[in-house]
C-alpha cells in the first residue's frame, strides 16, 4: 500500500491532492496512519503498531482502517500498484 507521491500534508494535518484539487483534515489518528503509509508499510503492519500504541483491538482497528482506506482510494489518494 503506497500513497500517491504528488499527495501533500502538512504536519497539522491538511491534505491537498493536486491531482483533484481537494483538500482534507485528518485528525491526529488518521496522519499517523498516512504517515506509516507514506513509509510502505503494510494494513497488517499499520494495524500492529497502531494497537501496541492505543487501547483497542487489532479487529476494531481493521474494520475501521478498512474505512479509512477505502475513503481514501475512492479519493484517487492511493497509488495503483
Amino acid at each position: 500500500m503506497k500513497m500517491n507521491d504528488n499527495i501533500a500534508i502538512s504536519q497539522s494535518g491538511y491534505v491537498f491532492n493536486p491531482q483533484t484539487g481537494e483538500s482534507f483534515s485528518l485528525n491526529p489518528t488518521a496522519i499517523e496512519v498516512i504517515k506509516l503509509l507514506q513509509e510502505g508499510k503494510s494494513r497488517d503492519e499499520i494495524a500492529v503498531e497502531m494497537t501496541s500504541r492505543y487501547d483497542i483491538s487489532i479487529s476494531s482497528f481493521l474494520c475501521d482502517l478498512d474505512d479509512f482506506l477505502h475513503l481514501l482510494q475512492q479519493y484517487d489518494m492511493m497509488a495503483n500498484e
